[in-house]
């Protein structure tokens, strides 16, 4: 059950997903794709939450068994969706799956929070980390709030100037941070000369409590703001799906890009955090507010700390880069299905979707005013976004057995391990989401209450959007 190639047919749950304000080209291969998601995966997480971690679970073997299960919860996601991406290569992703599973009015209301919370959140929330470790590099106390508008108003014009040049931007800087962290790992490893494997074995005290809380409730719950952190820091691999419209050869790149990225990323983040704990005791690394400048400063001395602060700003820019990329299209493939109002489904002469983008770019500049903290921007997105996660993940039941019952051809790629795959997945989203609205039942029911104004809207939006590029009762 394929979906149409041409964005501008009517789709399978009668939304007409075509507008005369012009498509977008597929111009983006394998590496530019990948560079997009690898590049949007590895932000600001990855410098910021071991240290976050390290505070609140003080246990070398916990952490790390942490992180790949936070990887492979990701991967599970990705195999899910790279399935999902080769039914519906279309600009959107999770937008699109959610239409196509659920009908316009569930995917209204992910486009609505996805475009006033989600996404701005995001955007905003890597760039918070950019402006911070400008301030360290520079050593001034510069507002981070303003160098966070800007990174993100710089990166929309580069956006907006075209798509190739967007993808070629994102593989110049996902490589160079790739190479970088890699070395940061090596140099570890291969320099550090108070490194030690004794650090990897918790401390008595820390084992004592962890045996009591093994079979608490508290245990779990202390572990969400931990899962919170490292799935924020994995969050990127459904980001590549939003471009499907865009990816050359969608059946064939789609699933590489996303077991490729994925995979490479797990190996990636917990080798680096590996080297952390080599480098430094547990109780150093809870004390720091970021750990690579440290790490390469005791390798290296201030010369080692400034280049790993310059690889910080890097790739904080360029996961902004590719958020604000994929973000806007989703508010497009919302528009161009008369979901939305329709000049943000206006594709501009540079072949780019300017108008979702510079919308995006004001929420995001109000995101960074209003919530201003790294911890509060990644919340709330890491929060809503596994929501739909979860309900694109059950679509894949709901679309494999409508294949089945009315005998449709199934795509290329079938996600692996299905049931259990996507099972799991789900499983994992929806217990996270349960346990979040546990440990701070405020914050996250002011994002629910997000999330739920959009049906009423959704209903207003159907009464007064009744012409023919609206969606069909």
């Amino acid at each position: 059950m394929t979906a149409p190639s041409n964005p501008s047919s009517t789709s399978a749950r009668g939304v007409p997903s075509g507008t005369p304000l012009g498509e977008l080209q597929r111009r983006i291969g394998f590496w530019g794709a990948s560079a997009v998601m690898v590049g949007v995966i590895i932000g600001s997480g990855i410098f910021r939450t071991p240290t976050e971690i390290a505070q609140a679970l003080p246990h070398p073997p916990m952490i790390l068994a942490l992180w790949l299960a936070g990887g492979l919860l990701a991967l599970a996601g990705a195999l899910t969706y790279a399935e999902l991406s080769c039914r519906y290569p279309a600009s959107g992703g999770l937008y699109v799956f959610l239409r196509e599973s659920y009908g316009p009015g569930a995917a209204f209301v992910f486009g609505w929070t996805y475009m006033l919370v989600a996404k701005p959140s995001a955007a905003a929330g890597i760039a918070v980390i950019f402006a911070q470790h400008v301030n360290t590099l520079l050593g001034v106390d510069w507002d981070p709030r303003i160098m966070t508008i800007a990174s993100v108003v710089g990166f929309t014009a580069l956006n907006a100037a075209g798509v190739e040049l967007g993808a070629r931007v994102a593989e110049v800087l996902t490589g160079i941070k790739v190479l970088a962290l890699v070395a940061v790992a090596a140099l570890v490893f291969a320099l550090a000369k108070d490194g030690s494997w004794s650090n990897f074995t918790p401390s008595p005290e820390a084992s004592a409590q962890l045996s009591v809380k093994l079979g608490e409730v508290s245990l779990w719950l202390a572990l969400v703001p931990v899962m919170a952190a490292i799935l924020w820091t994995y969050d990127g691999w459904a980001d590549v799906g939003a471009i499907a419209g865009e990816v050359q050869n969608p059946q064939r790149t789609l699933p590489r890009v996303f077991m490729i990225g994925t995979g490479f990323v797990i190996l990636l983040y917990v080798s680096v955090n590996a080297a952390y704990i080599y480098a430094l005791p547990i109780e150093r690394i809870a004390r720091e507010s970021t750990l690579a400048p440290v790490v390469m400063d005791l390798l290296l001395g201030k010369a080692g700390a400034v280049a790993v602060t310059v690889l910080v700003i890097l790739s904080t820019l360029g996961s902004t880069h590719g958020s604000i990329m994929t973000g806007a299209r989703v508010t497009y493939a919302q528009a161009r299905d008369g979901l939305m109002f329709r000049p943000l489904a206006t594709v501009s002469r540079r072949g780019t979707p300017a108008i979702s983008l510079w919308t995006q770019c004001g929420l995001s500049c109000i995101a960074a005013l209003w919530l201003e903290t790294f911890d509060k921007l990644a919340g709330s997105f890491v929060f809503t976004m596994w929501i739909f996660y979860a309900a694109a993940g059950v679509g894949l039941f709901i679309l494999r057995r409508r294949q089945q019952r009315e005998g449709m051809p199934a795509p290329r790629f079938l996600c692996p391990g299905y049931p259990v795959v996507p099972a799991l997945f789900v499983l994992a989203a929806a217990g996270m989401t349960v346990l979040a609205i546990r440990e701070d039942p405020k914050m996250t029911l002011t994002w629910i209450g997000v999330l739920a104004a959009g049906v009423p809207v959704y209903l207003v939006w159907k009464r007064t959007h009744r012409t023919g590029q609206g969606p069909r009762s």
